[in-house]
């Protein structure tokens, strides 16, 4: 007589139910009255997750970790693919992408031609499909946009993140070594849409070894625990700090800009 197997609950290993996290909402943004902001500066930075203080934000590099981690880039991806928040293909989201599209385009199989041998030495070229898939190692920086203001009434400095996108380095093969290209961003996600914060606000980030407080992202980007360099501020050539500094000039207008942004709180103060 063949034994029955008697199915246990699926989740074995918790010995108490994990549910307040995926039924958290995100903080309300407080309202600020346009006759209120009496200074106001967009900020673009750049947070390279190679970093030793970044790195929560790269690991686990598997696809599924145990206990149902996951880094900062397979949930975005993962919530891409699941329609739960919208892309564009700017920082303005003036050019919304469509998710289904996107995710197809970019997981589009590739072909390459596989040189086969018989024993006869007798060669044969064969057109093979090799599937592709998303590769959250390829995701090494995080890029933002950041508004600055101060308000009068409250008489304090803010800072609200407006966009976040994921980049991927490109590198192409010649003559046998691989160079690089260039970095190029994949989508833009508005980070004040509610649809966004709530993701953020239910999804934990292992940025500690205690796992039973572990913090959500809409943490880690409201208390800004992370470290990042500027790119680039609102100015009137619209353009970035690499148009027309290079090297160690570059790190340095970056730093005076983080600077100013200080000092300009402080002499709000001090008046």
């Amino acid at each position: 007589m063949q034994a029955q197997h008697i199915k246990d609950d699926p989740n074995l290993e918790a010995y108490y139910r994990h549910e307040l996290r995926s039924q958290l909402k995100s903080q309300p943004l407080h309202h600020v009255r346009e006759n209120d902001v009496i200074w106001e500066c967009l900020i673009w930075r750049t947070i390279n997750i190679r970093e030793k203080f970044n790195q929560f934000f790269y690991y686990p590099l598997e696809r599924e970790g145990s206990h149902g981690r996951k880094n900062f880039a397979y949930m975005i991806w993962d919530a891409v693919v699941a329609n739960e928040i919208s892309i564009y293909e700017d920082d303005e989201f003036k050019i919304p992408l469509d998710n289904d599209e996107f995710v197809r385009r970019y997981t589009k199989p590739d072909t390459m031609q596989l040189e086969i041998i018989d024993e006869e030495e007798n060669y044969e070229y064969k057109t093979i499909v090799v599937p592709k898939e998303f590769n959250a190692e390829e995701i090494l920086q995080v890029r933002l946009k950041e508004c600055w203001y101060q308000e009068k009434q409250l008489s304090d400095q803010y800072v609200r993140i407006i966009s976040m996108a994921l980049t991927r380095d490109i590198y192409k093969e010649i003559d046998g070594e691989r160079e690089y290209q260039g970095t190029v961003t994949l989508f833009w996600i508005p980070m004040l849409s509610p649809r966004t914060r709530d993701l953020l606000a239910r999804k934990e980030a292992y940025y500690e070894d205690n796992i039973s407080h572990l913090p959500s992202w809409e943490y880690i980007f409201n208390s800004r625990v992370f470290t990042s360099y500027i790119t680039r501020e609102s100015n009137r050539f619209n353009r970035t700090i690499d148009s027309y500094l290079t090297g160690e000039d570059a790190l340095l207008e970056a730093e005076r800009i983080e600077n100013k942004l200080l000092e300009i709180n402080v002499d709000q103060w001090e008046r």
